[in-house]
């Protein structure tokens, strides 16, 4: 018996030591991660205001009802077992009744939680939608250790779910806001349901406004209540930057407004429009037509054409005689031509075995360089570029940024297209400085007009004002590069040159292609163009769509704003009724005329007449 005791002792010695030892430390391993939980603090997103504070883009607290679903039936499995051994029932019994109690228990939570929202009211109704109480058990009989039962919850509502059934967790959920809805939607863009940005500044500022989520762990006992004294491995959140773009919002809001119903009046596939500070390079207002609105259904307007798009900034165009204002500046600063020389202009021009006409038919005409933008004359344009020569008006087109990105801070930016001189075919050089074969986009036209009215001097666009982290301090960001164009007085030979556009002249002499849509008291200067579109059938110019432009500065005695618009095939004028002509200068002046009235800006003085034509 002595032998027998020793022997079973020692065979008990030698398992606890086994299990101590060698089994130890894996045991104690599974035990810990199952009794630990580990909790997301998470980071709330950083909020973008335009140029004034105003709210574009801001987090709403809410919270999300989640379960770990195989946790969870063991749990309460747990709880009903412990209550049927308290009550005295016997353990036969207990293993026949315990899987019918604890799916009783489930269906109670799939049933009561959608009530428990219902009476939270109809704001909480809103904000989670439609929640099935079938989808619910389903969730709670996954195989997962993770389900989201229902998303959007007030925070209030949540918390008395989780209250009410046990295993239930209030997790913290951030709603993102656009109290403005497609108000600027092209630029701010949105975020996924998982909080990260998809489009638009929400995706290409991601990290500046995404945080750091803090976390902690805790320990629970079998039936998941919290252990005292375990709470470890605490690091708080770090909350995400807020942006404040250059954006004016009711300018944003006129401007978007505006293009809508020009598209509608002329009945033209697309409008866009930017806005730029001459002084700054900073965006005021980049809006285009179709832009979708977050709050709303996103399929049913995507069925309708809308979109997330920025086309301002990612769908170049053949910007036609717009472009016309760098072979203008360039002439001048190379001296060879003053804004009053005149020039016999021929109604065509032979270039490189290529021939181009003017828009209207002419003979020989005494133009002055002022009066061949003016009248935008293709043949007078070719003129002037041929004595420039290929070399300097490529610098020239590199100089002005064409076929370069700006560096403005949006995602999807194209650099739109500027052959390089070395691919330069014969008719190249006959279509590049009078606006063909080559592709801007409207942030590039405006960034074109914006050196010329700020002395030369080009300034990389910027829709970011700054970025303030949590604490309230400034995060820096990259200057915008600026390249000196053209001299100071070229600029201004330049620019006066082009007020000639929207000159008026009962003869007919002195009159430029946007006479009567000028502003009374105030000198503007701008160019319009018109594109032709390449037809795909043929692979030739159409004769029938065309990228109708516009490009302007108001007031151009004193430069304070430049506004660049782009028509994508008008069938008639934008204003009511179609009128307005077969062109952007009217949506030019109306945002001009807006700007000037809500600045208070003083009327320019008198100017004296350009003469386009000697008579």
């Amino acid at each position: 018996m002595l032998v027998a005791f020793v022997a079973v002792a020692a065979l008990l010695i030698g398992r606890l030591a086994w299990v101590q030892v060698v089994w130890g430390p894996d045991l104690s391993a599974a035990a810990e991660l199952q009794r630990s939980r580990v909790y997301v603090d998470p980071a709330r997103r950083g909020e973008i205001t335009d140029r004034e504070g105003k709210q574009m883009a801001y987090t709403m607290q809410a919270r999300s009802l989640t379960v770990s679903p195989i946790v969870l039936r063991k749990e309460l499995t747990t709880q009903e077992r412990q209550a049927m051994e308290i009550e005295g029932i016997d353990a036969k019994t207990i293993d026949s009744q315990l899987d019918a109690k604890v799916e009783d228990r489930l269906r109670t939570m799939a049933t009561e939680i959608p009530k428990l929202i219902e009476e939270g009211g109809e704001s909480s109704r809103e904000a989670s939608g439609d929640v099935d109480s079938d989808e619910i058990l389903d969730k709670l009989h996954a195989d997962t250790h993770y389900e989201v039962l229902v998303r959007n919850v007030d925070p209030d509502v949540a918390e008395r779910v989780a209250g009410e059934f046990h295993g239930v967790a209030s997790d913290h959920q951030d709603i993102r806001q656009y109290p403005n809805g497609a108000i600027g939607e092209n630029i701010i863009g949105k975020v996924s349901m998982d909080g990260q940005g998809q489009f638009g500044l929400e995706a290409s500022g991601d990290s500046i406004l995404t945080g750091i989520n803090g976390r902690s762990t805790e320990d629970v006992s079998a039936n998941g209540q919290p252990i005292p004294g375990t709470l470890r491995d605490a690091v708080p959140a770090i909350h995400g930057s807020n942006v404040t773009l250059t954006v004016d919002l009711d300018l944003q809001t006129y401007v978007q407004q505006l293009l809508e119903q020009s598209k509608a009046n002329s009945g033209a596939k697309s409008a866009e429009a930017v806005v730029l500070d001459v002084a700054t390079g900073e965006v005021l207002a980049m809006a285009n037509t179709d832009t979708i609105d977050p709050n709303g259904d996103l399929e049913k307007q995507l069925d309708k054409g809308k979109n997330f798009e920025n086309p301002s900034i990612s769908h170049p165009f053949e910007p036609g005689s717009v472009a016309k204002i760098i072979t203008a500046a360039a002439a001048i600063e190379e001296g060879i031509t003053t804004a009053d020389e005149v020039h016999t202009v021929p109604g065509s021009i032979q270039m490189s075995g290529v021939t181009v006409n003017d828009a209207w038919v002419h003979g020989d005409l005494p133009y002055t360089t002022a009066g061949i933008f003016g009248k935008s004359s293709n043949v007078g344009t070719l003129m002037l570029a041929q004595e420039l020569g290929e070399e300097k008006y490529a610098r020239y087109l590199d100089a002005f940024g064409i076929g370069q990105p700006t560096g403005i801070e949006l995602p999807n930016e194209s650099a739109g297209l500027s052959p390089a001189l070395e691919q330069w075919s014969g008719g190249t050089f006959a279509n590049l400085p009078i606006g063909q074969g080559m592709s801007w986009t409207t942030l590039q036209m405006a960034s074109v007009y914006q050196a010329l009215a700020n002395d030369g001097e080009r300034i990389e666009p910027r829709i970011i004002e700054s970025v303030v982290d949590e604490n309230g301090e400034p995060v820096e960001q990259p200057e915008a590069e600026r390249t000196q164009v053209v001299s100071p007085e070229t600029a201004k030979t330049t620019v006066d040159m082009f007020r000639s556009v929207f000159q008026e002249d009962p003869a007919g002499f002195n009159s430029g292609t946007a006479q009567g849509q000028g502003i009374e008291g105030y000198q503007l200067a701008g160019k319009t163009g018109t594109a032709q579109k390449v037809d795909p059938d043929t692979g030739a110019y159409s004769q029938d769509k065309f990228w109708i432009t516009f490009a302007g500065i108001a007031p151009s005695d004193d430069p304070r704003f430049v506004v660049a618009v782009m028509l994508d095939e008008p069938q008639r004028g934008p204003l009511e009724g179609g009128a307005g002509g077969q062109s952007s200068a009217p949506v030019f002046r109306e945002i001009a005329s807006w700007l000037i009235n809500r600045d208070n800006i003083p009327m320019s003085p008198e100017a004296d007449t350009i003469v386009l034509q000697e008579q």
